[in-house]
């Protein structure tokens, strides 16, 4: 089903008004954050059954002309004609430049009609980085940083437990949309799409309609295995149109949400049992807090764009030379209960 649902329909009529008395030209951000956070509820909770509140330190409806940088690190933002890698909150801790061959770069997005695009750009004369040095250490095994350059959004703001929800439509090429999240010694990789693949290996078919969700271990015994992981169907090309996606997140496990019905689910049981199989030290690892990324990455092991037509293979007539393609974000929140 394609979803055409606007911002504007989670609003109840209760913020209707109080807009309407700040004028037609009023500003969400003049509205109380109370009772905007009361009034946008869960898609898959529309009643709020669940007791949900918004967290507005958090969430982002990218309605703004600027991005919220107090919220938002965007990562490799441009000084003196170079990006820059460097936390704003984590100056000594080193930053992921990206998976290569593509490499983060801080001009790739924009805001345009109440959203945050993403972009993956065909850039060969863009300063790349040329060593190997990574988060986890130097890596002799890294790809040379080349052609492409992506986007990549953190968080700035931590929290444990809650509600998280992306209304979003993939960029069609060989490249990932991802929304996922990391924190106390812990990765959520709620999903990471896949637009599109050219290879014909049977068990590569089908990554355009995949949703792969992974929980990482990242503590010094864990070396980030993965606890937990699922390959499903979502039914659809990620890249076709836009959907919602959801997924709740508590001391007793995870649920996954499409469209606001309940997809997948793993217990804390489960989690442990599919680790305790693989002989991991670790299984339910999520019990701190956590950060959102929102990003695009390379695949090597699906396949990488070889050249500007490759990568704007799908892309629509009259945009099929301009190098970019585009994730595309209505929103991300994050809801938590009540105390």
């Amino acid at each position: 089903m394609v979803f055409q649902i606007k911002k504007s329909t989670y609003l109840i009529l209760g913020t209707v008004l109080v807009l309407a008395m700040f004028g037609c030209n009023a500003q969400k951000s003049e509205v109380s954050q109370n009772k905007i956070s009361n009034s946008i509820l869960p898609f898959s909770d529309p009643n709020n059954t669940g007791n949900w509140v918004l967290n507005t330190e958090v969430s982002d409806e990218f309605d703004a002309e600027t991005i919220d940088e107090e919220k938002w690190y965007i990562v490799g933002k441009f000084e003196n004609g170079k990006p820059i890698y460097k936390h704003p909150d984590k100056p000594n801790k080193r930053v992921w430049k990206g998976r290569a061959p593509s490499q983060f770069s801080g001009r790739n997005y924009r805001l345009e009609d109440g959203k945050l695009i993403l972009e993956t750009r065909w850039e060969p004369d863009f300063p790349f980085a040329d060593d190997s040095n990574q988060t986890w250490g130097k890596d002799n095994k890294l790809e040379e940083y080349k052609n492409i350059t992506t986007a990549c959004f953190i968080g700035r703001r931590e929290f444990k437990y809650g509600y998280m929800e992306i209304k979003s439509k993939a960029a069609d090429a060989e490249i990932t949309s991802s929304f996922w999240a990391t924190g106390s010694q812990t990765e959520l990789d709620i999903f990471e799409q896949f637009g599109d693949h050219r290879q014909e290996v049977k068990e590569k078919n089908g990554k355009d309609r995949e949703l792969w969700w992974s929980i990482h271990d990242w503590s010094r015994e864990g070396k980030g295995k993965s606890v937990y992981t699922e390959h499903l169907d979502y039914g659809f090309r990620v890249a076709d149109d836009f959907h919602v996606y959801g997924i709740e997140w508590n001391e007793n496990g995870m649920k996954l949400y499409v469209d606001g019905k309940l997809f997948t689910q793993a217990t804390k049981e489960q989690v442990d049992e599919y680790a305790k199989k693989k002989n991991y030290p670790n299984g339910w690892v999520m019990d701190g807090p956590i950060h959102i990324w929102l990003d695009q990455e390379t695949f090597p092991w699906h396949g990488v764009p070889d050249s500007l037509e490759d990568l704007e293979l799908n892309s629509p007539e009259g945009k099929k030379t301009d190098g970019v393609v585009d994730f595309e974000i209505e929103y991300m929140r994050v809801w938590q209960k009540k105390e």
